[in-house]
């Protein structure tokens, strides 16, 4: 079969880069192309465009960059039209897929959607759009089953994707992670990761370091992720007392007595290692503005989300200072109680994730086996 993927996001690269090697377990002949980064392409695919030039963070930065998402909207027709694909997988980045989703629908090409846009947060209209124009949901948040469920839309929990990704990591202890990355082995860890958009990652880390001077008992490890380079990272840090470590996020969370997060992916991930954190957001002010009036949830969080409950502290927008970032790794890093507590909620998040999988199960039906 000929499959034509596509991803807008680093996350959405890491979930598609599974799902496109279960495909490919599964069928021995796909032939698959996609939009996408580094990850799907050492699976195999035949990326078009890279996502690093496709994510843009919030309303008004869309806004500013508008002719080149409609001009890549235009593209990407073309190209599914020549490759003539048997099925398109969506995954996440909803204002540009669900454009090609109804364009789709109206050359009556197959599409599955993995890994939902937030439709249960903000712009719920959209998911009218999603029952006339996808075939299939995928759902790797246990929560999104019965939402789609009570708007007739056809859809299956696969488990998260995140388990797989995890359940792969390799063990490295504290030792020996300090000496492979030059770091010293004589202070704990507080790990920052400020994202991998490059607006986020600019406004993120630079009250992220603010916080460094207030701990000195510790040290402060940045993140960085491989859609960006590394000189990025430094270039906004410049003199601060930081290590870095690049495309290493998992191996730096085994190691860390406690974390601050950007709001997004990581926050799952970092819970997933059983790290204390912290989340933070801050956007431009019209797009907090915007989405202030929109967005329909109590949490931004996904752990929050999932548990429906406060489990990790959120500073959002103006709460978000190097104050109150400091006061919550405090805690988190002298209360016991704290801890303990914290703890137990990450058990049962993982219950509520379920088996890992995500990605065969994924795979299977979309390969009809």
């Amino acid at each position: 079969m000929k499959y034509y993927v596509i991803a807008g996001e680093p996350s959405g690269d890491l979930h598609g880069s599974n799902l496109i090697n279960a495909i490919q377990k599964r069928d021995r002949h796909a032939e698959i192309r996609a939009w996408g980064g580094d990850r799907m392409k050492k699976q195999g695919a035949k990326i078009v465009k890279h996502i690093k030039n496709l994510a843009f963070m919030g309303f008004w930065e869309v806004m500013t960059h508008l002719h080149t998402v409609l001009s890549n909207i235009s593209c990407c027709k073309k190209d599914i039209m020549k490759f003539k694909p048997d099925v398109v997988i969506l995954i996440d980045y909803p204002g540009f897929n669900l454009r090609i989703a109804k364009f789709l629908h109206k050359k009556k090409i197959k599409v599955i959607y993995y890994i939902s846009p937030q439709v249960w947060a903000w712009k719920k209209r959209r998911v009218n759009t999603i029952r006339k124009v996808v075939d299939k949901m995928l759902v790797i948040l246990p929560f999104e089953k019965p939402f789609y469920d009570n708007n007739n839309v056809d859809s299956t929990f696969v488990g998260h994707p995140l388990l797989d990704e995890i359940s792969k990591t390799k063990f490295i202890d504290f030792k020996t992670f300090t000496r492979e990355n030059r770091i010293s082995p004589k202070k704990e860890i507080i790990a920052l990761l400020p994202g991998s958009r490059r607006q986020e990652v600019s406004r993120m880390l630079k009250v992220m370091l603010e916080v460094v001077p207030m701990f000195p008992k510790y040290q402060f490890v940045v993140a960085c992720a491989p859609s960006l380079p590394i000189e990025y990272y430094k270039n906004i840090c410049g003199k601060a007392d930081v290590k870095f470590v690049y495309n290493k996020t998992y191996q730096l969370l085994q190691v860390a007595s406690a974390a601050a997060v950007t709001s997004g992916t990581a926050t799952l991930e970092t819970a997933l290692f059983d790290v204390p954190e912290v989340v933070c957001y801050s956007g431009s002010w019209i797009s907090y503005v915007i989405a202030k009036h929109l967005v329909d949830i109590k949490y931004i969080c996904l752990v929050n989300l999932i548990m429906d409950k406060p489990v990790i502290k959120e500073l959002i927008q103006n709460d978000l200072t190097a104050e109150n970032i400091k006061a919550e790794l405090n805690l988190m890093l002298n209360d016991g109680k704290r801890q303990k507590q914290l703890l137990e909620d990450y058990e049962e998040l993982k219950v509520r994730l379920g088996n890992a999988g995500a990605s065969d199960n994924a795979a299977k039906i979309i390969c009809g086996q």
